[in-house]
């Protein structure tokens, strides 16, 4: 998968989602550090605020940036009434789960596979009660290196399944990142490094793996878009 090859198809989905109603469709990004630094410049949600700029359609859509750095699933769970609910957004993108994996072994902390499960669970419920849409996105890596040799590979792959089978349990469209990265480190990390690829540090996303993320995830919120409103 080439990057450049992304650029053309979501100015085209962005072009498709044209309406003429005046009402701004609210979008909110909510996760952890990768999310916090989306909203930066060159980052996945700034990219695609420039691309909505870039085809007149800044007033059709209004892109919120709710990611806290350290985040988990637990705490994205505790601030979910102030930083979305009270925010009345059409669409609510949930990117979460690298901290879950990543702080079990840079913190001693974590999140429990189970306790994961329930607290992704109760955010989707949330959100569905107030007919707000969900896009899940699985988180892309900890470490690029092929063929499953980063420490926490099986195990990110284990909550990736997790976010999976919510997804497909809740009528949730998904963001498979995890899927996405694998497959273009494959196609693209010939020398096989840890980070550089995609990332800045096998986590925290470059401007390619940026530019890949938007890609994908403004596919998917056109999806939930087009979808009825959830009922509980």
């Amino acid at each position: 998968m080439k990057i450049t090859s992304l650029v053309l198809p979501f100015l085209a989905l962005v072009m498709l989602s044209f309406t003429s109603d005046k009402k701004k469709t609210r979008v909110v990004f909510f996760g952890d550090s990768i999310t916090e630094a989306g909203v930066q410049k060159g980052g996945y949600i700034d990219q695609m605020r420039d691309s909505l700029n870039m085809l007149n359609l800044s007033e059709k859509y209004e892109l919120i940036g709710a990611g806290i750095s350290g985040n988990k699933v637990y705490d994205l769970y505790l601030r979910l009434e102030s930083d979305v609910l009270a925010k009345k957004p059409q669409v609510v993108v949930v990117y979460v789960g690298v901290n879950d994996v990543w702080h079990k072994q840079t913190h001693g902390t974590g999140t429990d596979a189970d306790k994961f499960k329930k607290f992704y669970d109760a955010l989707i419920t949330r959100f569905h009660q107030r007919g707000i849409r969900v896009v899940m996105c699985t988180p892309a890596c900890i470490g690029e290196k092929k063929n499953g040799v980063n420490p926490l590979d099986k195990e990110l792959d284990s909550y990736s399944d997790i976010i999976r089978n919510l997804a497909s349990n809740k009528g949730c469209p998904i963001a498979d990142l995890r899927k996405a990265f694998t497959e273009y480190n494959v196609e693209n990390n010939e020398s096989d490094r840890y980070s550089s690829v995609l990332t800045t540090d096998g986590v925290h996303l470059n401007m390619k793996g940026n530019q890949l993320v938007a890609s994908l995830v403004w596919k998917q919120v056109q999806a939930a878009l087009a979808m009825p409103k959830p009922k509980i």
